[in-house]
């Protein structure tokens, strides 16, 4: 039987969130007061700029960078035929500078990018999302009993009928929800909408129209489910917020919030903080021996599986067979650890049986089924990898506790000590010939560097200090880095 808990650690500074399955932590969620995620957020901006070349449109919501709006995220309304498609017009006839609109953040900025932004607006609470531009009215397709998807449609479809126009899609959450409790939650959300169109209409261009609830909360009206036997929190405030919100909004709440007031850190109890540390890293160990290498980068991730020192028992195909086996749950819960999204590329191991393949596919699609995040899941591919999507809305875990290194530069590598006397004696060089007279070249370098220099590369030195008739001086620089040097002459 599947065990959830959820724990809540709350500091002034930031709140974590994590989410641990019978006894192992599968997801981490990190909000940081001075760095809040806006997904969710609705906004009265400004159109800044539009770009017919690119059918977008950027758009000025108050922050530092401005939001990017495509044409596919514009609300052009339904037609009165469903068979027919909605034709979208060219951005310039949607869109002009200098023009208000009221937009809602789809994705956080992420690196030197923008929010992107939707005018698709919807509003979330427990069991709906209500979308005041639409008349669509959606099921989550977690809940798979046709009868319950068939009772939750005819109710919606009367409500939303005797309560105005919009459409709601239904969360997991509402499956087996009596009729008055989605009653309440579409008259909430009907009235907040109300409350948020007459803020928009006396607000200035920048504005917060609506923000999304703290992490904490949201927490408890997101990712709480059937399986959630305990949520956790280490704040006394937190805690009576918690039950406040939980007795207003979910009164029949199918776990238990608990308020910890031991001495001993919340996430210490659970290794939290040794399994985070673990999954800033690149290599992930299996307990058959192999490995997985996650490299994430700008464009996508990528992800390789290897044996390692797993030698199997019987041939090599099931050795492959089962280390892939392995992988794919490993790698799906490093999806939702470490938060991974936009394009990720698997390179299993090559198998040669296709039932492998198979099996090994329906391996990975069983345990990202788990995964709150929408996934998209390719074939196999000739050359034994698999193509998947993971949609990306906030930061993954490295780029919010991580940045480039400053040695670096995020390359990962560095220049060999070997290539760094190389190019200092070219820089000696040059430096001679532009100052002939010189008396003397100073130069000064990383410790390793000047080492090497007084001992493999000693000879070379000699030379080269004969061949430009001026002697040369080395010094230590104690805070250089190893690619750090300067040639200076005095």
């Amino acid at each position: 039987m599947n065990s959830e808990e959820i724990l809540i650690n709350v500091t002034p500074q930031e709140t974590r969130v994590a989410i641990v399955e019978n006894g192992t932590l599968q997801e981490v969620c990190i909000e940081r007061r001075r760095n809040r995620g806006i997904v969710g957020n609705i906004y009265k901006g400004k159109v800044n700029r539009v770009l017919p070349g690119m059918e977008a449109a950027f758009v000025d919501i108050g922050l530092e960078r401005s939001g990017f709006l495509h044409v596919s995220d514009f609300d052009l309304g339904q037609t009165n035929d469903d068979d027919e498609p909605v034709v979208t017009p060219p951005i310039n006839q949607l869109l002009h500078e200098g023009q208000s609109i009221l937009v809602q953040v789809v994705k956080d900025p992420l690196g030197t990018k923008g929010a992107r932004l939707t005018t698709s607006i919807s509003v979330p609470s427990r069991y709906l999302v209500y979308m005041p531009n639409s008349s669509l009215i959606g099921i989550s397709v977690k809940i798979e009993e046709d009868d319950e998807r068939e009772r939750l449609r005819t109710l919606l479809s009367g409500c939303m009928t005797e309560n105005r126009t919009g459409g709601c899609i239904v969360r997991t959450a509402a499956e087996g929800v009596v009729d008055e409790e989605l009653n309440r939650d579409i008259k909430f959300l009907c009235t907040l909408w109300d409350s948020l169109q007459e803020q928009a209409k006396t607000a200035k261009p920048g504005t917060v129209i609506h923000e999304d609830l703290s992490l904490s909360v949201r927490t408890l009206r997101d990712m709480v489910g059937n399986d959630t036997d305990l949520v956790k929190v280490d704040s006394r405030e937190t805690y009576q917020k918690l039950t406040n919100f939980a007795d207003k909004y979910i009164p029949d709440l199918p776990c238990v919030i608990e308020h910890y007031p031991g001495d001993r850190p919340l996430f210490d109890l659970y290794n939290i903080d040794d399994e985070i540390q673990r999954a800033l890293g690149r290599k992930v160990e299996l307990k058959s021996g192999g490995y997985l290498i996650i490299d994430q980068t700008e464009a996508m991730t990528t992800i390789d599986i290897n044996t390692g020192a797993f030698v199997g028992h019987h041939n090599l195909e099931e050795t492959i067979f089962k280390t892939n086996m392995e992988a794919s749950q490993a790698l799906a819960r490093q999806l939702r650890l470490r938060n991974l999204g936009g394009i990720i590329i698997i390179d299993f191991i090559d198998m040669v049986m296709e039932d492998h393949k198979r099996q090994v596919l329906k391996s990975l699609e069983k345990y990202l089924d788990k995964d709150h995040a929408k996934t998209q899941v390719c074939e196999v591919s000739p050359l034994g990898l698999v193509e998947m999507t993971r949609k990306r809305t906030r930061e993954s875990l490295e780029h919010i506790l991580c940045e480039s290194c400053a040695t670096c530069g995020g390359r990962g590598t560095h220049k060999t000590v070997e290539t760094v006397c190389y190019e200092i004696f070219r820089e000696i060089l040059r430096e001679a010939r532009v100052y002939d007279e010189a008396q003397q070249l100073l130069v000064m370098a990383n410790q390793d560097v000047i080492d090497t220099l007084l001992d493999e590369e000693a000879t070379s030195l000699a030379e080269l200090e004969t061949f430009v008739k001026i002697p040369v001086k080395l010094q230590v620089e104690s805070y250089y880095s190893q690619e750090n040097y300067d040639v200076v002459p005095v």
